[in-house]
């Protein structure tokens, strides 16, 4: 059986088609678009440039599906729409211009999605699943393959370049001010208090683009997919306005993260904070999420 997604984020929106297959889950084609919708909200609300945008795009993806013959789907969203003021009146236009049903997703639901998809092939029985999304973050404390505790935060990386940074990428001033936001925000989180030296695994687009260029800067092979968190400062560091970026570096990140270059440092920044505070030495990207446990706990227990 084929079925497809498309997952409205705050960076990109997305189509993954996926062969299902008893309790076996395979993607086998992807498509995005880079959009940035959190960019389009103004005073908590998606402006109608952003929401035309979304159309065009969902408009695309339906005729895609029609003409492979791709009748079972599902759109979803998460942040991207669900913490704007005017997100009931932006689903009912979407819905009535292309056509498309969209489930929003609350915070707890996309947080338990995320531990189920990465989980679902992981080799640790503790520690933290953490996703950083373009305008939220999860966090999720599991403990035996179960969730403990967990949490969804109102900070994203391209929320901290839109409301921060005044070029690709931020200052060392704008950098401080991203930081001081983060700790801030993961401070004031009682759940998580008395926490520390915690695996962390991290999912979504921050940590795929993240593990691509640390494993590029460090000579690691692709499949590496662990990050040593003591050369998170040194990365941002590196590729801050202020610094003197050579053609080299230039060409580092056309290679490893061509669609997040506004969005890696201040992604970075909430990693490095959230790994400071909760003493992680290292960080393990997995390339599972959201998507997949939407399909494990919602779809599979349908065939």
């Amino acid at each position: 059986m084929l079925y497809a997604m498309m997952d409205i984020g705050s960076n990109t929106v997305r189509l993954a088609i996926y062969e299902l297959e008893g309790d076996r889950v395979e993607m086998i084609m992807k498509r995005k678009h880079v959009v940035g919708l959190a960019a389009y909200v103004k005073n908590d609300t998606l402006q109608k440039a952003g929401i035309d945008k979304l159309v065009e795009i969902l408009q695309e993806f339906k005729k895609f599906l029609q003409c492979l013959q791709i009748h079972e789907y599902v759109a979803f969203t998460t942040a991207a729409i669900r913490n704007s003021r005017n997100s009931k009146a932006v689903i009912r236009e979407v819905t009535r211009r292309t056509g498309i049903s969209i489930r929003v997703i609350s915070g707890d639901e996309e947080a338990i999605y995320d531990f189920i998809g990465a989980t679902h092939n992981l080799e640790e029985d503790e520690g933290l699943l953490i996703d950083i999304g373009g305008g939220s973050t999860e966090i999720v404390h599991f403990k035996n393959r179960e969730i403990e505790k967990k949490v969804s935060l109102p900070i994203g990386s391209l929320g901290f370049h839109t409301r921060y940074a005044t070029s690709i990428f931020p200052s060392l001033e704008e950098a401080m001010a991203m930081r001081a936001e983060a700790e801030a925000t993961i401070g004031a989180v009682q759940e998580f208090q008395a926490l520390s030296h915690a695996q962390i695994c991290g999912i979504g687009g921050t940590f795929k683009g993240a593990t691509a260029l640390y494993n590029s800067m460090y000579g690691f092979r692709r499949v590496n997919t662990r990050i040593d968190t003591k050369r998170i400062p040194s990365i941002i560091r590196r590729f801050l306005r202020d610094s003197e970026m050579t053609q080299q570096d230039t060409i580092l990140l056309m290679r490893t993260v061509p669609d997040r270059l506004h969005t890696f440092i201040p992604g970075l920044i909430i990693a490095d904070v959230l790994a400071k505070r909760f003493s992680s030495t290292s960080i393990v990207y997995s390339d599972s999420g959201v998507r997949e446990g939407f399909i494990y706990s919602e779809v599979l227990s349908d065939i």
